[in-house]
């Protein structure tokens, strides 16, 4: 009983450093546009199945992963803002419009997928079926920790980011107060920008992890999905500690 607790535990921290990296994004999002983003999943989906096409281009996983992080950020981040929410915001679409759109984003991405890579599970090329290291009653495979160790810089950058930075204190400003911000000269839609480019590639490192831990499936980042938006209700919607706190309470 011990033994099986402790695994447990060890595997259920590391699934929560995993929904904390799409967690983040999806509160940061939130907290400076007000948008509830139900296509925040397949952001996941789409850094993950990035990454393979990638790697099955005969990319090592330790560099497509990055590169398909960085894609991912300006693509599915920037470019979504760009070409889809910043035109809604400027014709003045509300909230709950918005939601919609993001429900149908969702299943258009979804089933995009489907269509063009199947629905039978990938893996990548590189260290699938790992044994794991023994550490006492706990078994942990070594992908398992670099990633969990990677993830957690990663959170740990953004929220210094956030604290430091003359941009992160920006995103703080306008999470507070939009219209206040942008009298105080703060540009609102370069911080927006700038925070779905963050949002994107912390979802798709996500999703690159969760590919690593499990097979890269069309609806992978559905089924987390609920698993993120539980981590950011009970940590607290708009603040990126609650997030994280939410997401390993999770």
């Amino acid at each position: 009983t011990w033994a099986r607790i402790s695994q447990l535990l060890v595997d259920g921290l590391f699934f929560g450093i995993l929904i904390a990296l799409g967690a983040v994004g999806l509160n940061l999002i939130f907290g400076t546009t007000g948008l509830t983003n139900f296509s925040h999943g397949e952001l996941l989906t789409l850094g993950a199945f990035t990454a393979i096409v990638l790697n099955e281009l005969g990319l090592n996983l330790i560099i497509a992963a990055p590169i398909a992080v960085v894609i991912s950020a300006i693509l599915w981040g920037w470019g979504q803002n760009k070409i889809l929410w910043k035109p809604l915001r400027r014709r003045k679409t509300g909230l709950i419009a918005s939601m919609v759109v993001t429900i149908g984003l969702a299943i258009t991405i979804r089933y995009t997928l489907l269509l063009f890579f199947g629905g039978s599970p990938r893996s990548y090329q590189q260290f699938a079926g790992q044994s794991g290291l023994e550490f006492g009653p706990v078994s942990i495979t070594p992908k398992s920790i670099v990633f969990a160790v990677l993830a957690a810089i990663a959170i740990a950058a953004t929220v210094i980011w956030l604290q430091r930075s003359r941009i992160g204190k920006a995103t703080r400003a306008v999470s507070d107060n939009p219209a206040l911000a942008s009298a105080t000269g703060i540009d609102v839609e370069r911080v927006i920008s700038v925070v779905w480019i963050l949002g994107a590639g912390l979802a798709a490192f996500a999703g690159i992890y969760l590919g690593s831990t499990q097979d890269v499936t069309w609806n992978m980042g559905q089924r987390l999905l609920l698993v993120m938006f539980a981590a950011v209700t009970l940590g607290g919607l708009g603040t990126i500690y609650g997030a994280i706190v939410g997401a390993l309470l999770v």
